[in-house]
């Protein structure tokens, strides 16, 4: 036990405090540097007080979280957001659900046409109008200020219709509800939501989220839009540009980043910090260029915005000056959870048509579905659509039942579900063949609207390092609590057994058992144990990998990828077994096919978890990483393939 203590005492040694805090923040909000400085020579004192703060804050004391995503990079299985699966509508939120959904398939089904939307580049006005009458442009803007007031789960429900009828529409509604005007519903004043949501939520007024530019897409700490108080200090002056900003040619009401100088008080300094504005494009100063032309979602408007001194009223600094990054983290974490609902949606309609194909489909003198090719595809988008469903509406009850710390979970949701669906749609088209590539049939269509789901609202590959980064830093926060305690192990006895003995048991080869066993349905309980079995074996490696690497963690992004991997595979499966459980626990008539789903997608999933945590520890695929990262340094240098072609000529 003393050694295990040494250990992790020299592990603690090695987490970085300040070095692994900044990377973090920048994989936040599409690895935002939204609190970057620029400071003089003659500001040094300043900087090292800043430094001195810094310290004294990575000295707090370790705040433990309900996060289930965070807690695996600790080893442990915190199964409080996770177990039961969420059930979160009362009755009366049941109820206008009830008569919300058929009228919304209603909407979607008859009102909107989505390849006449791509052809025509826009939502017709009457389908336009027919959404306002729904209420969809206000779903969760609350009812005295003129929305439908509806919860996550509620509104997970209804996107869910949505994106399985028409993702350029989805787009559409969710850039002005879901980012838009988000930032005004969760941080604004109560004078700025009495004077804007009413019409927003109307759909009188769009919104736009205005971030990126031309020079930070996933930087956005280097933003070059800058906003300057006027003399009198009445109004803000901005002036730049934003790029790709959706909605961007309609919107009325646009939430605009910009950087402004801050003067520090204590010590006199002034920098510059990120700070966020509600800007109408009333105040003058604000155009648009034409709309982008794009691979799809095409219906939705995408366009440049330029400000060119655009006079912001005082009042209109949206969650204080230099507050600009937790803003956009608020608004970017809350959102990104309606994407997987949404993509569900996407999912079943791909899957409808693809079995309705097979099974009607004749070759050979039988019915495709009848194949073994055939059914492996079938049973696989059916098996990752409801692991997708499952993480989507747990994030979406998580967020219900009150908590904060969900945006692992949350990014988690966005990543997995823009690759599932994106495999679930290239498998539908395969099984219809020919007919599949045929723009009648619809898919191609959702094909090149799904492409964009996994590089906007932050990049999967910035995703993953966020949650390998926040998670090592979750963990390395609590080591640095015991390197603390073991400096005084009688004081601090009951910290020092918790953690060191949680070593000891993992030096000594003994697991932590199947503590989800009184979770999960008893079918389930094997299936539950590869996924502790899996927890205990990711805290190790992200343990070694810590010791082994120390503050340099953060330059390997190869091997954080894998963390990443696996720990999105590891609360897939938890997310599986969770509404699994609920089903059988209830006896629904599909709970036999969900259990069968829940195990072939628990047992392949180890799998994966085990070849990436193998990785991380591979000589050869260590090996094969470096060199790797020779093979893209000499394509770069050469701007193409370094080799010729094979004929010489």
């Amino acid at each position: 036990m003393l050694q295990q203590a040494g250990q992790a005492v020299r592990l603690c040694s090695l987490i970085p405090k300040n070095q692994l805090c900044a990377p973090v923040a920048q994989e936040m909000a599409l690895v935002a540097r939204l609190q970057s400085t620029q400071a003089s020579p003659a500001q040094s004192a300043a900087a090292i007080e800043r430094q001195k703060k810094k310290e004294k804050q990575m000295a707090k004391k370790a705040v433990h979280s309900k996060s289930f995503a965070q807690n695996l990079f600790r080893g442990m299985i915190e199964p409080e957001q996770a177990f039961p699966y969420p059930q979160v509508l009362n009755t009366d939120q049941f109820e206008t659900l009830q008569m919300l959904v058929p009228i919304a398939e209603r909407v979607m089904g008859e009102q909107n046409d989505p390849l006449k939307n791509d052809e025509l580049e826009t939502v017709p006005e009457d389908t336009v109008q027919s959404l306002r009458e729904l209420g969809a442009f206000g779903l969760q803007v609350p009812e005295e200020l003129g929305g439908v007031g509806l919860t996550n789960t509620q509104y997970a429900r209804l996107t869910e219709i949505v994106g399985g009828n028409d993702l350029g529409v989805g787009i559409f509604i969710g850039a002005h509800q879901s980012i838009g005007f988000k930032g005004i519903l969760l941080v604004g004043t109560p004078e700025q939501k009495e004077k804007y949501l009413p019409k927003l939520a109307s759909g009188e007024e769009f919104a736009a989220f205005a971030l990126t530019e031309p020079s930070s897409g996933s930087d956005a700490g280097s933003i070059k839009t800058r906003a300057e108080l006027s003399p009198d200090g009445k109004h803000w002056i901005l002036n730049g540009s934003k790029i790709w900003i959706s909605n961007g040619g309609i919107a009325e009401v646009f939430t605009v980043f910009a950087k402004t100088p801050v003067k520090d008080e204590a010590t006199g300094t002034v920098t510059e910090k990120v700070t966020a504005f509600i800007v109408e494009r009333s105040f003058g100063g604000v155009d648009n260029g034409p709309p982008e032309k794009k691979m799809g979602i095409k219906c939705s408007n995408t366009a440049e915005v330029y400000f060119d001194n655009c006079p912001i009223p005082v009042e209109n600094v949206l969650g204080g000056v230099g507050n600009g990054f937790k803003v956009a983290m608020a608004i970017l974490n809350n959102g990104r959870f309606g994407m997987g609902a949404a993509l569900s949606g996407t999912m079943r309609t791909v899957i409808n048509k693809a079995t309705e194909f097979a099974t009607q489909r004749h070759q050979f003198g039988d019915r495709i579905d009848g194949y073994g090719a055939i059914q492996e595809k079938i049973a696989r988008m059916s098996m990752i659509h409801y692991a997708t469903e499952s993480m989507a509406y747990m994030v979406s009850g998580t967020m219900d039942r009150g908590y904060d710390d969900y945006q692992l979970e949350a990014a988690i949701s966005k990543i997995f579900a823009s690759e599932a669906a994106w495999y679930v749609t290239d498998e539908g088209i395969q099984i219809l063949g020919g007919n599949g590539y045929m723009k009648s049939m619809g898919l191609e269509k959702i094909m090149r609207d799904l492409r964009i789901f996994r590089i906007f609202e932050g990049t999967n590959d910035i995703l993953r390092l966020f949650v390998a980064l926040t998670g090592i830093q979750y963990a390395g926060g609590h080591l640095r609590e015991l390197q603390k305690a073991v400096k005084d192990p009688i004081s601090n006895f009951g910290v020092v057994l918790g953690e060191v003995s949680k070593r000891a048991k993992g030096g000594l080869g003994i697991g932590p058992g199947n503590t989800l066993a009184d979770k999960v349905h008893p079918n389930l309980v094997d299936s539950a144990a590869l996924v502790c079995k899996s927890v205990d074996q990711f805290g190790g490696a992200v343990e070694k990998l810590l010791i082994k690497h120390g503050k340099h963690i953060v330059n390997e992004q190869f091997l954080l990828n894998r963390l990443a991997n696996a720990t999105i595979d590891i609360y897939a499966s938890t997310c599986v077994l969770s509404r699994c459980s609920k089903s059988l626990n209830e006896g629904l008539d599909s709970a036999r096919h969900e259990e069968q789903m829940t195990k072939v997608w628990c047992g392949e999933a180890y799998t994966r978890i085990q070849q990436n945590l193998d990785i991380l520890k591979n000589p050869v695929a260590l090996e094969n990483f470096k060199t790797m990262a020779d093979i893209s340094k000499n394509v770069c240098e050469s701007v193409g393939p370094v080799q010729g072609n094979p004929l010489g000529l």
